[in-house]
């Protein structure tokens, strides 16, 4: 249940270690969010392949649902019972098109306290990479891009903006959720050790101080099957680009206040966002080419 009048908004954000076993997911992800509701949180985030991480791509699209599977009714149950808004960030979703493509979404669904679905974030940025002789990903080869950028939801934490992993590289779908109104940007991921310990960190501050929103991120850690381990370190960064929570290694949970009074005082104190350009941003031509 959300927490006492007065209080901050606590949140909680879920690190896992899921793998094709789909039942053993759903009981793993239900036990840290029965927890994170003991705890008083009223919204809890979940990471990317919450479902499942299937261990090839047969088996990737062979456990896909469609939005109104069984999985998801299971998921608005658990919201039902607990009290709490849901990020359920990364579910392999067959959409309508699936009889014709054989291809799914990546899909961020957001559930309100009541089980109702209040939003539905596709994936707009595929991971296709190519690191030699360490990770190799095509996720276009089996997934559909999402189509729009969804308007940031209200919840009791404040404005949420989704996103899912990937787009974490790309500030521009940031920098869109904040014109948007968002307070807080989610990014439940599934990094790879290699790409996490290079970039993780690094990349989810720069999109809190740039955007001047908390940015939460929940992961997958560990060994998620015999040919797949994931980076961990799910964490939340307030709008200063500070760390304010960070899970430790394995499946658990950490938490955070949101203070959007905070928020609010570093947007007047820096207010990047009244001093943007943009009517010169994309006008600059590349060396050699005519002008416009």
């Amino acid at each position: 249940m959300a927490g006492s009048p007065g209080l901050k908004p606590l949140v909680a954000v879920c690190q896992l270690t899921s793998t094709p076993d789909k039942e053993l997911n759903f009981a793993a992800c239900a036990g840290l969010v029965r927890e994170a509701a003991r705890r008083g949180a009223c919204l809890v985030f979940l990471p990317e392949g919450f479902d499942y991480i299937g261990s090839n791509t047969a088996e990737t699209l062979s456990l896909a649902e469609s939005l109104d599977g069984d999985l998801l009714g299971r998921y608005a149950g658990l919201a039902r019972d607990c009290g709490v808004w849901l990020s359920l960030g990364g579910f392999h979703e067959r959409g309508r098109d699936w009889p014709t493509t054989q291809r799914i979404y990546n899909c961020h669904v957001l559930l309100d306290p009541a089980g109702c679905r209040v939003a539905a974030y596709r994936k707009t940025h595929l991971c296709d990479v190519e690191l030699e002789g360490r990770v190799t990903m095509k996720e276009s080869s089996f997934t559909n891009p999402g189509p729009e950028i969804v308007p940031p939801v209200s919840t009791p934490a404040g404005k949420l903006g989704l996103s899912i992993c990937y787009d974490l590289r790309f500030p521009e779908i940031s920098l869109a959720l904040r014109r948007a109104g968002a307070e807080i940007l989610t990014y439940p991921s599934a990094f790879t050790v290699t790409t996490g310990s290079a970039h993780w960190e690094v990349l989810l501050r720069a999109r809190a101080i740039e955007s001047q929103c908390y940015v939460v991120a929940a992961a997958q850690t560990g060994k998620n099957h015999e040919r797949r381990t994931s980076y961990g370190h799910s964490l939340v960064v307030d709008p200063w680009g500070s760390v304010v929570a960070q899970c430790r290694e394995g499946p658990g949970l950490c938490y955070a206040e949101i203070d959007l009074d905070y928020l609010h005082r570093v947007r007047r104190e820096i207010p990047v966002h009244s001093h943007r350009r943009p009517d010169l941003y994309g006008t600059v031509a590349a060396a050699g080419a005519p002008a416009p």
